[in-house]
């Protein structure tokens, strides 16, 4: 990975029992040039504890009162120097080795956003709500903005730093998975699917997004489309 040019974002909401996991494999994926920077939303958990305790001294650990996923994104954001710039979920869903790819294939089109696609390779489902309500969420940006995208609210979205703050983002909440794809192909911003591994965690395993998300998400999606955003 040429982790000189890009910033991690990790925003973290109670997760102390998979930090201790996803952490190092963070840290396995880059190298020290690497921008790391873990957001805690106002845990309740010991997870800004161990945060501190694990991040490197190059790192940052930001502390906020909680105001939702999208909140930390914009937060962290503020703080990036790289020209890049991923988002990272500090459970064990997603695979930290598979940021390399991103990066590659945002390196090879300059100008354009890579999202990881968990639709383009089998991967395991738990839940099946979960499945249809992200590929119904998917389809209707396909429609609204003409251009097909397969998973839109993958948290793996790698973005070049000014097209990202461009974006003037203002969801706080799990919208922001909607806003960054509408607005990207609101503005015709080329956006790139690679395929990347999936490993779904059981609602008692901490899993958050629920079915009034994907309503702030498709509102968000009709918003950007008429212009209210």
């Amino acid at each position: 990975m040429n982790s000189l040019r890009l910033a991690i974002i990790v925003p973290v909401y109670n997760e102390e029992r998979t930090l201790e996991a996803i952490v190092p494999r963070i840290f396995a994926a880059c190298d020290e040039s690497t921008e790391v920077i873990f957001v805690d939303d106002g845990s309740k958990d010991r997870s800004l504890e161990i945060l501190r305790r694990l991040a490197r001294p190059q790192d940052q650990v930001i502390s906020k009162p909680n105001g939702g996923k999208g909140d930390a994104i914009r937060t962290g954001l503020s703080q990036v120097h790289a020209p890049y710039v991923v988002i990272q979920d500090a459970d064990t869903e997603y695979d930290p080795a598979e940021i390399g790819s991103l990066l590659a294939a945002a390196l090879a089109a300059p100008g354009s956003v890579v999202f990881g696609s968990r639709f383009l390779r089998p991967n395991p489902c738990l839940y099946r709500r979960f499945l249809w309500g992200n590929k119904v969420l998917s389809g209707m940006l396909s429609l609204l903005f003409f251009r097909r995208v397969t998973d839109s609210y993958t948290c793996y979205k790698l973005l070049p730093t000014e097209i990202f703050r461009s974006l003037a983002l203002r969801s706080t909440g799990f919208e922001m998975e909607a806003e960054i794809s509408a607005k990207c192909l609101k503005r015709g911003i080329p956006v790139i699917e690679v395929p990347i591994s999936y490993h779904p965690r059981t609602l008692e395993e901490g899993k958050k997004i629920n079915i009034h998300d994907a309503w702030k998400g498709l509102l968000m999606m009709l918003k950007v489309r008429l212009g209210l955003l």
